[in-house]
């Protein structure tokens, strides 16, 4: 792993949409460009997010069946959306 280099898991491209809630936004849908084990980045078109360190709620929408609401964190800001990561204790 080089110096820049600080993921632990690889990332795969995905294009899926989610709903994040949150007190500070509600609950707004966003599309996701990337997936590892430890977590997602959401493209947020410039729109409001919680701020670094808050405790989301995340659920992919548009699957035949309703998918599981998972707890993440806002763990990085982007040019284009936030890094948001699993809980170490999940």
């Amino acid at each position: 792993m080089n110096v820049e280099e600080r993921r632990v898991f690889q990332r795969s491209l995905i294009n899926a949409r989610v709903k994040v809630t949150h007190n500070v936004i509600g609950s707004e849908v966003f599309t996701i460009r990337d997936m590892s084990d430890g977590g997602v980045y959401v493209m947020t078109d410039a729109k409001p997010f919680p701020v670094i360190g808050s405790m989301v709620k995340i659920q992919v929408v548009g699957l035949p069946i309703e998918a599981p609401e998972l707890e993440m964190i806002v763990v990085r800001r982007g040019i284009d959306g936030y890094g948001l990561q699993f809980p170490l204790n999940s």
